[in-house]
């Protein structure tokens, strides 16, 4: 039996639900994506609730919230408590956009974390906020904090439970470090290949999925199976030309975009082109994290397309030294700019929250704006519903502002508050006795010489009597020396730090900066970058107000121009089928995409790519265990005295004449035969070039040379190579007696 493989969808199945998906190898559960949408409903992840406990661990392949945005949530509150594998920027883009996620909702102003300071100032009367409370800031660090990261192609050996299988990250395209995922078990490799690109783009290159030949399983999903693509330099064209168009009659362009995926593609394109055409109208990148997300991305070279890296070696310019767009993380910066068309490029792309939400409302109803989507919303959300054909002509939205507590509401607000600290303060006076009970019986035994015993110094002092020319001890007034000392001296305590080959060694509790802390410097440098705040307003953004979130539903009448451009950065339907048949693997499981789409590429590949095609359904185990037997076998020094090496390139080959036994330990081992063995036939290794065979044939002194793709040999013989991969190994030749086909 070969190695065991069972794949069971937790979510992203048959719908354009996150991607979420149990692997088990030999027993070793892999949660392979752990995503969310922008609804964030918990309801979703119940699948994964119920296996959280027994991931062993978790592989990411994209820095999108349909890939990880479950992951703070997950660790929190479903106990998934594995170790998180990623590449670098994987890891760093995804937090930023969970980061932005959690901005967006909350309409938080000041804010300082470890990676980065962020200052913000809300538009506290305009600003999309929520009570949302599904996962903090706090949690989002503590989900990836231990993330290990990996880079291309490196091999990462499991241990413990999970010895013996290999993890490695290889080129997925469509985002900054996606990953396609190879996990090699025993020889047999299963990959996880997802939402991957193999076009090369301005800023990434395509997948290396194509290298993979004949793996035991391949994963894949049916996102895009439907859909195919114009020429990217069409594409890029209708994409400029509609944006021009709109700047020269005066409207403003709007781009909801994602936090940090496919927005850098569409920033270069405008950088590029606003350069090459020395352009002046103004773009804006609007963000909570944008100055974070290019910080990063600029270091992020050597994970980007050969071009920019060639680029950057021979002229050391950054592709990301943004000069025509300006990055914003207030909205409230966007609102100080002179009037006249503009580019708007903010996050979310979905439309349900963030800066893009707000700004839409606004310019919905002026028929000279433009909302130009980049990718296919999230199913359910705004802009989902906007790119329906035809689009509505009004929508329902929600608007929700943070106000504070007045009346009734603030009054039980403050009795509650103070119920608290009133339990809070006898909790902490009941410790405080406690401890001071169990001390006081250790104490009654033991004198302390810094305490003042007032009996004792006003006895001293009247046998002193008054001070008359004679010399006094001052020491004895106010302090008791021990009666075991040699001389009154004040405690001492010697400094007994621990040291080790690094140094001292430190607390690092000692040196985290309390909350208090930090939102003093955070307001501090608020102050110094936006201008001092008033006192309402600075009350709100600390929280130090009583407040409370109130929505309001309202109608927006869309008279703007609505279109969609495919800029998702995935394969189309016919490069998915081209793909899938070079691949050709033993095993398909189809995954991600809508019921259409899944049935479809299932047919398909059941008919030209391989006869082993599933499409489960969330919940349903199937196994995709290999149909051939790997055994492990020892070669005994006795049978490789006697085998026989040739050289084959940087390799050495030969033929074993063996039998299967076992040894003493059980294990099983290559014995010598005992009688001779039968003699072999030729056979053909590797794929051999006809240039080098035409000069191997030149070597033996026989004249040869090509002649309409083959190799003709003397005027009677003619090798030709046949390219049908079911004859792969095989040559034709041809001669004035004979037709027929012989193995080299």
């Amino acid at each position: 039996m070969g190695t065991s493989v069972q794949v069971t969808p937790l979510s992203g199945v048959y719908n354009e639900n996150p991607l979420s998906y149990l692997v088990s190898i030999d027993e070793f559960n892999f949660l392979v994506d752990c995503g969310w949408n922008d609804h964030f409903d918990p309801s979703l992840l119940q699948p994964l609730a119920r296996v959280a406990s027994t991931i062993d661990a978790v592989l990411l392949s994209h820095p999108d919230t349909l890939h990880l945005g479950a992951l703070p949530y997950a660790m929190k509150q479903l106990g998934l408590s594995a170790p998180v594998f990623s590449t670098e920027p994987v890891h760093r883009l995804g937090l930023l956009t969970m980061y932005d996620q959690y901005y967006s909702r909350k309409g938080v102003c000041f804010v300082y974390r470890q990676v980065m300071l962020i200052s913000l100032t809300a538009a506290l009367h305009s600003q999309q906020v929520s009570d949302f409370d599904l996962f903090t800031l706090d949690d989002i660090d503590s989900a990836f904090q231990n993330v290990t990261r990996l880079t291309y192609s490196q091999n990462y050996h499991l241990f413990g439970k999970g010895e013996g299988i290999v993890i490695a990250p290889h080129v997925a395209g469509h985002l900054l470090g996606g990953t396609v995922w190879k996990i090699t078990k025993d020889g047999e490799d299963v990959i996880y290949a997802v939402d991957f690109n193999h076009r090369k783009e301005r800023h990434l290159n395509g997948t290396v999925l194509e290298s993979f030949v004949r793996p035991a399983v391949l994963i894949t999903d049916a996102y895009n199976a439907l859909n195919n693509q114009p020429s990217r330099r069409q594409r890029d064209q209708e994409f400029l030309d509609v944006i021009l168009k709109t700047l020269r009659g005066d409207g403003n362009v709007l781009l909801p975009v994602d936090t940090a995926g496919r927005v850098l593609e569409l920033m270069l394109i405008l950088e590029q082109y606003w350069t090459q055409h020395h352009l002046n109208y103004p773009i804006f990148f609007l963000a909570y994290v944008a100055p974070s997300t290019i910080d990063y991305v600029k270091s992020f070279l050597e994970w980007m397309s050969d071009s920019i890296a060639k680029s950057f070696e021979h002229t050391r310019d950054n592709a990301f030294l943004l000069k025509h767009i300006t990055l914003m993380i207030d909205k409230s910066d966007l609102e100080k700019v002179p009037d006249g068309p503009k580019i708007v490029l903010a996050s979310m792309a979905s439309l349900e929250a963030g800066f893009s939400h707000d700004i839409f409302v606004e310019w919905a109803t002026d028929a000279k704006n433009l909302v130009l989507f980049s990718e296919r919303g999230q199913f359910a959300t705004l802009a989902r519903m906007l790119q329906a054909d035809p689009p509505p002509k009004a929508v329902k939205v929600t608007m929700s502002k943070r106000v504070p507590l007045v009346g009734e509401e603030l009054a039980a607000y403050e009795e509650e508050q103070e119920r608290i600290k009133k339990e809070e303060a006898l909790k902490a006076s009941l410790s405080k006795e406690e401890e001071m009970k169990a001390s006081h019986g250790s104490d009654e035994k033991s004198s302390d010489p810094m305490v003042i015993d007032t009996t004792t110094t006003a006895a001293l002092s009247d046998v002193a009597g008054p001070h008359v020319g004679g010399h006094r001890d001052i020491l004895i007034d106010g302090f008791v020396p021990p009666s075991t000392g040699v001389a009154p001296m004040f405690p001492f305590y010697e400094n007994t730090s621990e040291w080790d080959d690094f140094g001292e060694v430190i607390n690092p509790e000692d040196y985290v900066i309390k909350d208090e802390d930090m939102d003093q410097a955070a307001m501090q440098i608020g102050e110094d970058l936006n201008g001092k705040l008033d006192e309402a307003s600075a009350s709100l953004l600390l929280d130090t107000t009583p407040s409370k979130v109130v929505s309001n539903e309202v109608t927006v009448q869309v008279k703007c121009m609505l279109v969609y451009m495919d800029f998702e950065g995935r394969s189309d339907g016919r490069s998915i089928k081209s793909i899938l048949s070079h691949v050709a693997p033993l095993k398909l499981v189809l995954v991600h995409g809508s019921a259409e789409a899944t049935e479809h590429l299932k047919q398909h590949c059941l008919k030209h790519v391989c006869p082993h095609v599933h499409a489960p359904q969330i919940g349903q185990t199937i196994d995709v265990t290999s149909d051939l037997c790997a055994y492990k076998v020892q070669l005994t020094e006795k049978l490789m005295s006697d085998v026989l090496f040739k050289k084959l390139g940087d390799y050495e080959v030969a033929w074993a004449d063996a039998k299967v036994g076992k040894m003493e330990s059980g294990s099983l081992s290559l014995l010598p035969l005992s009688t001779p063995p039968p003699p072999h036939n030729t056979v053909f290794v590797g794929d051999l070039k006809m240039a080098d065979f035409k000069q191997f044939l030149a070597s033996k002194g026989i004249q040869v040379e090509f002649s309409g793709g083959a190799l003709r040999c003397g005027e009677y013989v003619t090798l030709r190579k046949v390219g049908d991969a079911t004859q792969k190994g095989w040559w034709r030749h041809n001669s004035a007696n004979c037709d027929g086909r012989a193995p080299v």
